[in-house]
């Protein structure tokens, strides 16, 4: 049985914490857009409007959140640089 891992990522990882919070706010997106459905519950267009918009930008905000997490774990890595070659 191997005892070493596949990859090793060192100790922090790049696209952890973004890719968390990018879930949580999807997440709370995602609860506010059901808590704020007009065909549920009749209320004032500008306050159905604020519910709206705040969810769509939480569930906005975590998809590019977690879309940079994944694209720093699973992108393409930078070009190697050589120490010796400064411009």
């Amino acid at each position: 049985m191997h005892t070493e891992p596949y990859e090793t990522h060192g100790a922090d990882d790049p696209g952890a914490a973004p890719a968390a919070t990018g879930l949580a706010l999807l997440a709370a997106g995602g609860w506010l857009l059901t808590t704020a459905r007009p065909w549920n519950k009749p209320g004032h267009p500008f306050a159905l409007g604020l519910e709206w918009t705040a969810s769509a930008a939480l569930l906005l905000t975590g998809l590019l959140l977690l879309a940079h997490g994944i694209r720093a774990v699973h992108g393409t890595p930078p070009p190697p640089t050589n120490p010796g070659t400064e411009a």
